[in-house]
């Protein structure tokens, strides 16, 4: 292979090449040593460390002490669209998905949280902190909100989709609006993440409403980047939109 690209440091242009690479390996293999990679791409021992550090960071690889340089999951995609459920979405890809319950409380409603569900501030709200897991590694922490008057109906779960759990009691949602973002993780959602605390975590702040349009839940998700990728379908958007349905913004 020739490596002639002088635009950018030697250790970038092998960490492009062993990112494309990637793909040709199963989560769970392991890279050639260090030392092969440098005999194969004719650099130093430095230069391969310092390309592949660049794949550490991205969350594409993880060093192992004594074993070597170990493959990751790829992220997985959830298909986002206006009545797109979590659960039934990535199950629908054969992936295991499992939501635990980690708090339920009642709480006061912040500013924000009054505009987005139409109450006055400090409205009281009951909220459920929820564990997502796929295929038993855990993946996002979402705090549900909802008004309190919804804590009966709410009374009962214990874990699993809580959009199911809404729809089987005749609360079906469908998502409003959706506001992605992305930063470092706290220490406390790295440590429920089982992540490392450089790498950034996919943020999303969404509001969804019953049949009628009315604002039932905010939920803020926090999910891992390295293992998760927001997928939003416009053309499903723009039906929606002709349809007068709610969409994800």
């Amino acid at each position: 292979m020739q490596l002639s690209r002088q635009y950018e440091p030697m250790y970038l242009e092998l960490a492009e090449t062993l990112r494309d690479e990637l793909a040709t390996y199963l989560p769970g293999d392991y890279l050639p040593a260090e030392f092969q990679l440098a005999e194969r791409f004719s650099v130093n021992r430095h230069t391969i460390r310092r390309a592949v550090d660049e794949l550490v960071r991205e969350g594409s690889v993880l060093r192992r002490q004594g074993k070597g340089t170990q493959v990751l999951e790829r992220p997985l995609i959830y298909p986002m669209q206006a009545d797109s459920a979590y659960s039934k979405s990535l199950s629908a890809q054969g992936i295991g998905v499992e939501a635990v319950l980690l708090v339920r409380r009642e709480c006061l409603a912040t500013q924000e949280d009054a505009l987005h569900l139409g109450l006055a501030e400090h409205a009281p709200l009951i909220e459920l902190q929820t564990l997502r897991k796929l295929d038993g590694q855990a993946v996002s922490l979402i705090c549900h909100r909802y008004s309190a008057r919804y804590s009966e109906l709410l009374a009962e779960y214990q874990g699993g989709s809580v959009r199911q759990y809404l729809a089987e009691r005749e609360l079906p949602l469908s998502r409003a609006q959706s506001l992605i973002g992305a930063r470092l993780p706290s220490r406390g959602e790295a440590g429920l993440l089982l992540m490392p605390r450089h790498i950034p975590v996919l943020t999303v702040l969404t509001v969804s409403c019953d049949r009628s349009g009315q604002p039932v839940e905010l939920s803020r998700s926090v999910s891992r980047s390295d293992r998760f990728q927001y997928q939003v379908a416009f053309n499903a958007i723009a039906d929606s939109h002709m349809a007068g349905n709610p969409t994800t913004d």
